[in-house]
């Protein structure tokens, strides 16, 4: 239980530093370029290396220690970090250098996710596997809340290179807990595949589960089209009139929703398993729901109402998708289909990120965002018609064995 702790630990900083870095780096590019179009660059930026390397990180996490990967990437992570304080403290802050540090830390972020999913089976035991996804997601949102909300008041207060370093200090904090916990025995193929026909496997493994298959690609396109949250400068600055401050509480408020479903299924995540795929079905479409309220809303607590239930909808996602994961994958092919599953989420992420911007420059923010919940309802309805073996799939609440 000990190494469960530090496991949580590990990612609680690390997302507390994540998530943070996000507010300040999009705050800043805002505040030097006005333009919708730089954010989305910035999410390009990241996406690009990200979903380059992920495939090449779930190889090295089935075929090297995933401790030593989680090690050297939030080693890097950290250095990053101090690579945007340092940037910060000229007269006149530079703009690629902003872009290529960010760059960075999406090349360590692409072999970070995968071993950080497959290391996650090895520190915590089978018959915990779904109540410590509700564990680890309550401490991954209690961080995301925490984080933007804080960081917003310290940019406001000290600017940019404190906030950096903050940051930096968060993401030493996650490479502490991460060196706590004890070397896990690990299963290593005693013949190493070629890179590309092991690679091709974790693809083949998922496009040949349908369940799997179609619970990624209901995130994929339903974030990549509905998400809001690279646009939230837009908003704070221009529609809401809130500033730094009002734009670390918007990025928290998804966050505080789906803490509050996470601290729920603490205790009832076995019985959302019972009808997974419906259930994930229904969350993604209220999702959407909340983002049609949220691009209409001219008042600051009506979109944060919005948000935190889009939150709450994306947190019994979250729950239901990383615990198909873990239950639905073979030990020796964890890391190759944990990185198939970070290529949907990085794709998601940050093309959605990049896609936001682009449209948001073309049509507007409040049009783009309106349009992307549109589109997140006709994705639901969609795959409900195309994935059956989604839209059935069961677990035994009590085994959490997959009921044909």
């Amino acid at each position: 239980m000990l190494d469960i702790r530090y496991f949580i630990g590990s990612i609680g900083f690390f997302t507390l530093a994540s998530r943070a870095l996000t507010v300040v780096i999009g705050f800043q590019i805002y505040q030097i370029t006005h333009s919708a179009l730089s954010l989305g660059l910035l999410g390009l930026v990241e996406a690009v290396p990200a979903i380059s390397l992920v495939l090449v990180g779930g190889y090295a996490a089935d075929h090297f220690n995933r401790r030593r990967i989680l090690l050297i990437t939030r080693t890097a992570s950290c250095l990053c970090a101090l690579g945007l304080a340092f940037l910060s403290s000229g007269h006149q802050t530079s703009l690629p250098g902003l872009y290529t540090v960010i760059f960075f830390a999406g090349i360590a972020r692409g072999f970070a996710d995968p071993a950080n999913t497959a290391f996650e089976a090895q520190v915590v035991p089978q018959h915990l596997a779904v109540k410590a996804s509700s564990w680890i997601g309550s401490a991954w949102i209690g961080c995301l809340i925490i984080g933007p909300a804080v960081i917003g008041f310290v940019f406001d207060a000290f600017g940019a290179i404190i906030s950096y370093s903050v940051i930096g200090a968060w993401f030493a904090a996650s490479l502490i807990c991460t060196l706590a916990i004890s070397p896990k025995p690990q299963f290593m193929p005693k013949n190493k595949e070629p890179l590309f026909k092991s690679i091709r496997l974790g693809w083949r493994f998922v496009l040949g589960n349908q369940a799997l298959s179609g619970a990624m690609a209901l995130d994929l396109f339903a974030v990549l089209f509905g998400g809001a949250i690279a646009l939230l400068p837009i908003y704070a600055t221009d529609i809401l009139r809130v500033g730094a401050k009002g734009l670390g509480l918007l990025n928290a408020a998804p966050s505080l929703g789906a803490l509050a479903i996470m601290v729920w299924a603490g205790h009832q995540a076995p019985r959302i398993m019972t009808r997974a795929g419906r259930n994930l079905l229904w969350a993604v479409g209220g999702f959407g729901i909340s983002m049609l309220v949220f691009a209409f809303s001219k008042n600051f607590w009506l979109s944060m109402a919005a948000l935190m239930l889009s939150g709450i909808f994306d947190g019994v996602s979250m729950i239901i998708r990383r615990s198909m994961v873990r239950l639905l994958s073979p030990d020796d092919m964890r890391g190759r289909i944990a990185a198939v599953n970070w290529v949907f989420i990085c794709a998601s992420n940050e093309l959605g990120a990049f896609e936001s911007g682009m449209v948001a420059a073309w049509i507007g923010a409040l049009p783009c965002v309106a349009a992307g919940g549109l589109v997140t309802l006709a994705i639901v309805g969609l795959t409900a018609t195309l994935a059956p073996a989604l839209r059935r799939l069961r677990f035994d609440p009590h085994t959490l064995e997959q009921k044909i």
